[in-house]
């Protein structure tokens, strides 16, 4: 019914167009033929009078129209009304067209117009924007130019907001040219939209140029203005400059603190944004807290920024759903899950939507946090399902080595419709190379491209590189590398390198650590690679050579630290660490548990200790792994059953994983460990990865 409307109204706009004459009794025949259902009529029969309605009434009746169906409606009775030759309700025809997300529909109304004036124009360039059709917008503007139509003050920021989504520098710079033959450098929102786009094309001194040269700068009015600068100088990472023109503004709004404070974040500047978030006092709103819990976030700082989070809701603000997708994320990153708990009850006390960002966020924290199995709850529970949350979910079943329901999600996104992305492929991908599924992650990486039509990206190359060293099918491995269309970068052999040591076979991880340091020499996990197989040779010579090495080129390892949640708190450790309050307790726990797995028939794999010392002091550096001290402080903290969470930067070391398996016999306790690969689940004296890790 809508496209036979849409056809009549362009048919009648045509005859009207051509100035045919004597069309009443042809418009009363077709459009009372219409069979419109009495719901969508309502908009129409509400005003029992529309025969005497004007120009007026025209207009309240298109700002009422709830959907484009109604619009269309609407249209008709202008057209039978003889006003759709009336440019200011043709006008509110296309914005509104443009509002209900029916630009082409707007388009044709606009197609079908004789007199192409500026207002025309002007709606049409600002729907095409706000639709994201950035190109026809500036398509648009050129046609207005080309027909001699003027552009004015209401014209040029949205065509400038085009060429800023698009990223065009030689086009913002054209139009520019334009907006000075036009005399409209001096208009204030045209400035503003003038001085944005140099700021997000990254050329902020023309930028400041024009901000200098704004007569507007010193009044009140012109805050839009000096934030737009400010945000500029934060996002080239002139600091400084920011914060003088911050200091230098005649009056500010809370949109100045934000945009300061985020830009400080950005680069970096914890301390001195947190010290002017303490300084905003009535000015707060839920945009500077969410700036600031976000921003500690991203610095890594995700304690602090949940701290942040809970206490803005003691506080009795509000969070919106950027605050608690943050939050999410902090407790994502560090397995925090009953800070995450908190966070999902207060979305629901709340009454926050569950649109799919929220949504997804809290899949992820349940995920990463190891409950996949409520993360499975929340999504099924999920109205809103987009590709990326079908892919954190399959990406959670294969990281928590549940292969098969990862397929099945797989199957099942598909089913659905939502065509597989390459994140997603990778996440299948991934599942099948922790299971050892190799011909079955072949045939989906065969697929990728003749199925799916995604191109393989590197990732996905390193993806079957690892699928192929894990089940010790070097030769195979070797035979992809050297037929991948891409050059083979770090991942890859990197990839082979881990494959080669889980097998111990030592000449081509040799060759593949080679390979690591050539192509990043000053990348610590060459070196670190190249030690561990020298080591695993006892090479110790060589061991010494590499560190050497390491130490003349200023190289230094990651450190490696362990971390678990405890009442709402999170908890740090490194090797060898002494800094915790609980240090005496933790070291004793962990001696009676050594000693206890020994007992039952457990050998520390002295291998994972890369010094030329014996094996006595080998144990001892073994014990003081960041991962064993924060499972001792996770036994001596938590009570019987309650289930221990623990969070790692690096991979597991082998003795660890063995250890683990025997302490969750040995207490009765389930643990959990999320490497940098992927979940072990101990229970009763087994992993859930079978060692095939």
């Amino acid at each position: 019914m809508c496209l036979f409307l849409s056809l009549v109204v362009n048919l009648f706009n045509f005859f009207f167009a051509t100035n045919l004459n004597n069309l009443d009794l042809f418009k009363m025949k077709v459009i009372d033929k219409l069979k419109f259902p009495k719901e969508s009529l309502k908009i129409i029969n509400r005003t029992p009078h529309y025969e005497n309605f004007n120009e007026s009434h025209f207009i309240s009746l298109i700002h009422s129209s709830r959907n484009i169906l109604q619009l269309q409606q609407i249209h008709g009775q202008i057209i039978r009304k003889n006003f759709s030759s009336n440019s200011r309700i043709v006008t509110q025809l296309i914005s509104s067209a443009s509002l209900h997300k029916s630009i082409n529909y707007g388009l044709s109304i606009f197609s079908c117009c004789l007199d192409k004036n500026v207002f025309l124009f002007n709606v049409l360039i600002r729907g095409l924007k706000e639709n994201s059709l950035f190109e026809k917008s500036i398509l648009y503007f050129r046609k207005m130019v080309k027909m001699g139509v003027r552009p004015d003050k209401l014209t040029y920021p949205f065509v400038l907001k085009s060429v800023t989504a698009l990223g065009e520098k030689g086009v913002g710079g054209g139009v520019h040219c334009g907006i000075l033959k036009m005399g409209l450098e001096y208009a204030t929102f045209v400035r503003v939209c003038l001085v944005e786009m140099y700021v997000k094309v990254e050329l902020v001194d023309f930028a400041l140029q024009l901000f200098d040269e704004s007569s507007e700068r010193n009044k009140v009015e012109s805050v839009i203005l000096w934030n737009v600068v400010i945000n500029g100088c934060c996002k080239i990472g002139r600091v400084s400059k920011a914060l003088a023109l911050f200091e230098e503004m005649p009056e500010r709004n809370v949109g100045s603190w934000n945009t300061l404070i985020s830009g400080l974040l950005r680069n970096g500047e914890v301390d001195k944004a947190m010290e002017l978030f303490d300084e905003m006092t009535n000015e707060k709103n839920v945009v500077s807290w969410t700036c600031m819990i976000h921003g500690l976030m991203l610095n890594g700082l995700h304690q602090k920024a949940l701290d942040l989070f809970f206490k803005m809701v003691e506080e009795g603000v509000k969070p919106n759903g950027l605050t608690v997708v943050s939050a999410l994320s902090a407790c994502a990153k560090t397995g925090a899950l009953e800070a995450g708990k908190k966070i999902h009850d207060n979305i629901v006390n709340n009454g926050l939507h569950l649109n799919a960002a929220v949504g997804n966020a809290l899949l992820d924290m349940y995920a990463k946090c190891g409950y996949i199995e409520s993360a499975s709850l929340v999504f099924n529970g999920l109205k809103e399902k987009d590709i990326r949350t079908w892919s954190i979910m399959i990406w959670g079943w294969a990281i928590h080595g549940h292969v098969d329901k990862a397929l099945r999600c797989f199957e099942q996104m598909r089913l659905t419709g939502i065509k597989p992305d390459g994140v997603s492929v990778l996440a299948v991908l991934t599942g099948c190379s922790h299971a050892g599924r190799v011909d079955q992650g072949l045939q989906i990486f065969d697929s990728m491209q003749r199925q799916f039509s995604i191109e393989p990206t590197m990732k996905h190359y390193a993806a079957v590189v690892d699928l192929l060293g894990r089940a010790g099918r070097f030769d195979e491995a070797l035979k992809f590398i050297a037929s991948m269309p891409l050059e083979p970068d770090y991942v890859i052999w990197g990839a082979l390198f881990s494959a080669c040591r889980a097998h111990k076979n030592v000449e081509m991880a040799k060759v593949a650590s080679e390979k690591l340091l050539q192509l990043e020499p000053k990348h610590a996990g060459g070196y670190v690679f190249l030690s561990n197989v020298y080591a695993g040779a006892g090479r110790w010579d060589d061991v010494e050579r590499v560190r050497s090495s390491m130490k003349n080129k200023n190289v230094e390892k990651d450190p490696g630290w362990s971390s678990m949640e405890v009442d709402g708190q999170l908890h740090t450790f490194v090797a060898g660490d002494s800094a915790h309050t609980r240090k005496q307790e933790i070291y004793l726990k962990l001696e009676e548990i050594i000693t206890g797995a020994k007992q039952q028939g457990y050998m520390p794999e002295t291998e994972w200790v890369l010094h030329n010392i014996d094996e006595e002091e080998k144990e001892g550096a073994l014990g003081s792994h960041s991962e064993k001290l924060a499972l001792a402080f996770g036994l001596i903290s938590t009570g019987p059953g309650v289930i221990i969470m623990i969070v790692k930067n690096l991979r597991v070391c082998g003795d660890c994983h063995s250890l683990m398996k025997y302490v969750s016999r040995m207490s009765q306790r389930v643990i959990v460990l999320r490497d940098i690969k992927r979940f072990h689940h101990f229970k009763d004296g087994v992993c859930s990865c079978k060692d095939y890790w």
